[in-house]
């Protein structure tokens, strides 16, 4: 199935080969996909699974686009762990354990960036949920790269 998916993914590479090494094309074909599987999820939490209503957890208020960012994020985490750890960052040395709860910690920072970013846009702004999600995404995703190549998938050398 690896080897599959990534004859697959090396199959689009020769066109970016003059402008990005294989393995940041890896990063950005399995990021993309986690990326638009998080916007595909986050829309049907926020639309379907949550109506567009708040949910009231004893005295406190969870909006609607909060609830559907904790869905999309359990979700994702595991979509891209998976991915980065067997498809793109398959030359670290780290322990499976140590790399999950690096790639968790970076993960944690990136949800608490994205409840700040989508809060901010939402209320302060007036920015459609799904559109806010869209907009962090892609901040979020260059701030990941540099975390999980050298963070949470480093190389010992």
């Amino acid at each position: 199935m690896r080897k599959a998916i990534l004859s697959l993914i090396d199959f689009f590479y020769p066109p970016f080969s003059r402008w990005i090494s294989q393995h940041t094309f890896r990063y950005l074909a399995t990021g993309g996909t986690t990326f638009a599987a998080g916007i595909v999820i986050y829309y049907v939490a926020y639309n379907f699974v949550l109506k567009q209503q708040d949910i009231r957890l004893g005295s406190l208020l969870v909006t609607a686009p909060i609830a559907a960012l904790a869905i999309e994020s359990i979700i994702t985490f595991l979509i891209g762990f998976l991915l980065n750890k067997y498809l793109v960052f398959t030359q670290s040395n780290l322990k499976g354990r140590v790399q999950l709860f690096r790639y968790g910690s970076v993960v944690v920072t990136n949800i608490m960036l994205n409840y700040a970013f989508i809060k901010v846009m939402v209320e302060a702004f007036a920015f459609y949920p799904t559109i806010a999600k869209f907009l962090t995404s892609i901040i979020l995703a260059v701030f990941s790269y540099f975390s999980q190549k050298h963070f949470s998938f480093r190389v010992k050398k």
